[in-house]
């Protein structure tokens, strides 16, 4: 698969057009220069943002310190202020940039990984390209010009796992030659449906829940890394959990946060029902209980319907204590200052979401493998070296820097990590033919 698709990538009638991704060895410019800010539109963000901290001081007055997990879900997804909720957050104009956004070498390789381990599974049809929180859909885009070049006559539609009403749109308008959004008192799964140039139906579902049953081939690119989580410390033998309360200084001082981190004095519900897995030895860490359940929908999913699961993410397998943060315009920012106006992150415990698959459903893990490795084992520097042939002199140093930056060990290289997830039925099949990227 990976020779056919390299051998054909190669003729200048297949090969993709090589797009200009952000230099990001750049010095960027200012923001005001790469955004023309509209009329009103500052005043808005900062009064949703301040908006949004006045209902979490608000409510921690009258109920008590609130768990990390739910600051950050009020903090991301939030109807009316949520960080998510309302704008365009990726790319150099906005707080971080994505793998698929620095080269369309990431989305393409995603893809011919998809095809081949699904050509091995027999390549059934129809079936469903699934991802949960596409971003811009800069992946889902990627993805389906590799899956529509080598699906034969197979049938597949695409499904959106996204909660965001604005970047549902950005998505459509990425991939889609039109898209409507279906009345609130539709009564359907879905709340948006388009359809590609290529005729693929797409729709949009809240939640991973609402996907249809069948056989799917499941994306999830820094999706479990904005999933709300709880901070869990050792005291005395007992776990007990960080939680977030009003900062005493907030009102006096703007500058600082206006709120701060407290231990709670007993254990609280979550502390109380957590159990570490064999072999725990950290004795502060951060638990996932929507990790925990998304990834066993995923597991239970695969096992009854077959299918294939690629989780792409930066994280650990069980060793990190502290990695709670904030970014605001590609820079590190304190969490707790203006709730909404940065993302909220925390790395992805690898080990946590392989335990749980494997104990969830009869499902067979590989990985987690480095990004690095994984881009490489998938012949990406071949195709590195088709792009640079094709593309404009101006453009090739943009298109190695990118591909760089996604395998550097001293950049994403190392720090994201690869899992999949197959049904367990095919553990001696995949033991006899191995999973490209992992082995």
């Amino acid at each position: 698969m990976l020779r056919e698709a390299l051998r054909i990538g190669s003729r200048r009638w297949y090969s993709y057009k090589s797009v200009r991704r952000p230099n990001l060895s750049a010095t960027a410019a200012p923001k005001e220069e790469l955004k023309q800010k509209q009329p009103g539109d500052k005043p808005s963000v900062e009064n949703g943002n301040g908006s949004l901290a006045k209902q979490l001081r608000a409510k921690i007055l009258a109920t008590g310190p609130i768990p990390v997990a739910e600051y950050m879900r009020e903090v991301l997804t939030n109807p009316q202020a949520g960080y998510y909720m309302n704008r365009d957050v990726f790319g150099r104009e906005g707080d971080f940039i994505t793998s698929p956004e620095i080269s369309q070498i990431f989305g393409e390789l995603i893809g011919v990984w998809l095809v081949s381990e699904w050509r091995k599974m027999g390549s059934p049809s129809p079936f469903q390209l699934v991802e949960l929180g596409p971003g811009r859909g800069t992946l889902a885009r990627d993805v389906l010009k590799v899956i529509t070049k080598f699906k034969q006559d197979a049938e597949f539609s695409m499904h959106m796992v996204e909660v965001s009403p604005f970047l549902s749109k950005a998505q459509a308008q990425r991939f889609c030659y039109n898209h409507e959004i279906l009345p609130e008192d539709s009564q359907m799964p879905h709340y948006q449906v388009g359809t590609t140039a290529s005729g693929i139906k797409a729709f949009w579902h809240r939640r991973l829940e609402d996907v249809p049953q069948g056989f799917s081939l499941v994306l999830a690119h820094e999706f479990f890394d904005a999933l709300p989580i709880h901070k869990l410390q050792l005291v005395d033998g007992k776990w007990q959990e960080v939680l977030i309360d009003v900062a005493s200084n907030s009102e006096k001082d703007p500058k600082q946060a206006d709120f701060r981190y407290v231990l709670s004095r007993s254990q609280t519900p979550v502390s109380s029902v957590f159990r570490p897995m064999p072999g725990e030895t950290r004795s502060c860490l951060e638990y996932s209980l929507e990790t925990e359940r998304q990834v066993g929908l995923l597991a239970e999913r695969i096992e009854r319907d077959g299918g294939i699961a690629l989780i792409m993410d930066y994280g650990h397998f069980g060793e990190k204590t502290d990695t709670f943060r904030a970014f605001k315009q590609h820079q590190l920012h304190d969490a707790l200052v203006e709730p909404g106006s940065a993302d909220l992150t925390a790395d992805v415990d690898f080990k946590l979401v392989r335990h749980t698959a494997e104990s969830r459903g009869n499902i067979h893990c590989c990985g987690p493998v480095e990004q690095g490795l994984f881009l490489q084992r998938m012949q990406g520097e071949a195709r590195l070296e088709q792009l640079v042939a094709h593309a404009l002199p101006e453009n090739q140093q943009i298109i190695r820097s990118g591909y760089k930056m996604l395998t550097d060990p001293a950049q994403m290289g190392t720090r994201f990590k690869f899992l999949a997830m197959f049904p367990g039925v095919l553990a001696s099949h995949l033991d006899k033919y191995p999973v490209v990227g992992f082995s």
